[in-house]
């Protein structure tokens, strides 16, 4: 073997052949034969030893790293990160592309993904600028932090904003005046639950007037701004697709994933900064936007038996406030608004933050006054079929205290309405129940509402309905006064009014987008209960202020809607519509032979009158 060897080497030695040449192939392949990296500038020897002393012969390694797919692994596996930019590059890229194209071709259709590109772009550059720029503007910010210059810092921001809200008021009431209307109603309900405070000295005004200003920055968005209202309703029409095709059990995995990954951190940090609040307590809060009152403490559950009194008022406000994504697409299917729905659950989550700490100030020491002292898991789930087995698995005590609850709760309301249609019937009062009574107690609410009077009973026994019973019923009924409007029906039949204002039922809408009824009383308590049963009586001592303050959070976010509604679309060209000939009744025949029968005029010809004779009774068609 050892005159075998040099042999071996002469008869493959390529030297001579490579004479002159620049062949590195062929020198690769020699000073593998010599046992020598190919570059190292050792001479053979030297590297023999050290190989000689590491172990095996290292040919067959070289040999091994001259093989494609190792060579490739090993190539992507340094330059990982340049491979994961030049991907995201290219769906940029595309997405770009994409984007522009669709402007061009027709803004006004893709104008809803403009917005919604927009808002993520604008969550990406918060997060880069507070990765690279946080530690700088700490430094710059905290020469500013004595005491007498964030006094009148204060004090100058106040001052700015109650200009700016006297300035507002002057400038966009003067075309209509109901507006003041809705915003004496703010005064009134701010007044009515700090005269009910549970603390009146501890009120954190800075928590009130940041959250009622966010509430009002976030309505004037969705309901003044075109983008604004058109990605509102484009999101819900999306809502309400992706929940047509799946059940209620699958909506507590995608609600909960969806807040945890795209929604509730932004939004409860954006909260916590302005409003001085603890990471639980606005945590769920932003939870519940689009999750039911029972899910979004499920966020925050390791931390409830160490929370206070007033962060656990939170918790129920904010569940009272808003309702579950999952029945956002049964109200659009009712024909709700799709805007105002989600623009009353997001406008809520502020607000709900702001009235609670004015009903409930916090006067104990929170653990989770930073972030850092909350930590969030994603569960050791390792597929989306074991994520729904342990989210389907984690609920089920949940639903069945919901269920027991609720049945109790249930069952007492329906005796007590069957007592007083009961003790009605004695006196020849039919039908009375709580439903009822409410309607006449709740009248001057939706007036401070900024409903037109004639509208509010109407609106009245709405409220009753949903504080009474819940809101899917409230709804409904919602539901059937504007079928009937949009149906062109006579506003009153037999002293009974059919619909009410498309103002009204804008407002309705964001009054009744809560879970403040007395039913959920057994829902919050049933959830809770199961979460930290060692708090039940803390929960049974504050769910009743949670529920009224719950409620007045829906009412305010009415108020809102009512200072900045603006009626939409084009005026209706009634001479053009009633001189055609009509096939059937709407809103816009009924209106314009409303005006035709009011004040005739030539414009109007026979025909019009005619067609409007058709359709409703008038002296002027006899």
């Amino acid at each position: 073997m050892e005159d075998d060897t040099p042999r071996g080497r002469e008869s493959i030695s390529l030297a001579s052949v490579a004479n002159g040449l620049d062949n590195r192939g062929a020198e690769l392949l020699e000073s593998l034969e010599e046992g020598r990296d190919p570059g190292s500038n050792s001479s053979p020897s030297e590297v023999g030893n050290s190989w000689s002393k590491a172990g095996p012969e290292p040919s067959s390694g070289w040999r091994r790293r001259l093989q494609p797919a190792p060579r490739v692994r090993h190539f992507c596996r340094e330059h990982a990160q340049m491979f994961r930019w030049i991907c995201i590059g290219l769906l940029c890229t595309a997405y770009t592309a994409f984007l522009l194209a669709a402007c061009i071709l027709n803004f006004q259709r893709a104008l809803a993904l403009f917005v919604l590109t927009c808002v993520v772009l604008v969550f990406l550059a918060h997060s880069l600028l507070k990765r690279l720029l946080g530690p700088t503007l700490l430094r710059c910010v905290k020469p500013l932090g004595h005491p007498c210059l964030k006094l009148w810092f204060k004090r100058g921001l106040a001052l700015a904003a109650l200009l700016g809200l006297v300035l507002w008021l002057a400038l966009d009431t003067s075309q209509r005046p109901e507006q003041l209307v809705s915003f004496g109603g703010i005064c009134v309900f701010i007044g009515l639950l700090f005269a009910l405070s549970k603390h009146h000295r501890a009120v954190s005004w800075r928590a009130v007037f940041w959250g009622l200003g966010l509430q009002f920055v976030l309505g004037l968005v969705v309901i003044r701004t075109e983008p604004g209202f058109i990605a509102f309703q484009w999101l819900g029409d999306q809502i309400q697709i992706f929940l047509s095709y799946t059940e209620s059990g699958s909506s507590f995995v995608f609600g909960e994933a969806l807040v945890k990954d795209v929604f509730a951190f932004q939004i409860s940090w954006l909260m916590q900064i302005t409003m001085g609040t603890t990471a639980t307590e606005t945590l769920s809060v932003a939870g519940n936007i689009f999750v039911s009152q029972t899910e979004a403490p499920l966020l925050i559950r390791p931390y409830l038996a160490d929370m206070t009194l007033s962060e656990i008022h939170v918790v129920m406000t904010g569940g009272y406030a808003t309702i579950a994504g999952s029945l956002l697409g049964a109200y659009i299917s009712f024909g709700i608004d799709a805007a105002s729905l989600i623009a009353a659950s997001v406008m809520a989550a502020p607000c709900a933050l702001a009235l609670s700490k004015l009903v409930y100030p916090e006067v104990e020491e929170s653990k989770f006054r930073s972030e850092e002292g909350v930590k969030l898991t994603y569960g050791d789930a390792q597929n989306l079929l074991e994520a729904a087995s342990s989210g389907a698995a984690l609920s089920v005590k949940v639903v069945t205290n919901i269920a027991a609850n609720l049945i109790a709760f249930l069952a007492v309301l329906d005796f007590i309405n069957a007592a007083l249609s009961w003790l009605g019937n004695m006196v020849d009062i039919q039908g009375l129940s709580f439903q009822l009574i409410c309607s006449y107690i709740l009248r001057p609410v939706a007036f401070l509402m900024g409903v037109a009077w004639e509208d509010c009973s109407v609106v009245a026994e709405l409220l009753g309905m949903k504080l009474f019973l819940n809101e899917f019923v409230a709804y409904q009924g919602l539901s059937e006064y504007k079928q009937r409007r949009l149906a062109g029906t006579e506003e009153w039949v037999a002293s009974k009014k059919q619909w009410i204002s498309v103002r009204a039922e804008i407002l309705t809408t964001f009054a009744l987008c809560g879970f403040a009824n007395f039913s959920s009383i057994g829902i919050m308590l049933g959830g809770l209960t199961s979460m930290a049963p060692q708090r039940k009586s803390d929960f049974s001592q504050i769910v009743l202020r949670a529920l009224c303050t719950g409620a007045c959070v829906s009412l305010v976010n009415a108020c809102v809607a009512g200072i900045l509604y603006m009626p939409r679309g084009p005026a209706v060209d009634c001479v053009s519509l009633l001189n055609t000939t009509l096939n059937s009744s709407s809103f816009e025949v009924y209106q314009c032979c409303h005006q035709a029968f009011q004040s005739p005029s030539p414009e109007f010809s026979l025909e019009a009158l005619d067609n409007c004779c058709r359709f409703y009774n008038h002296t002027i068609c006899a």
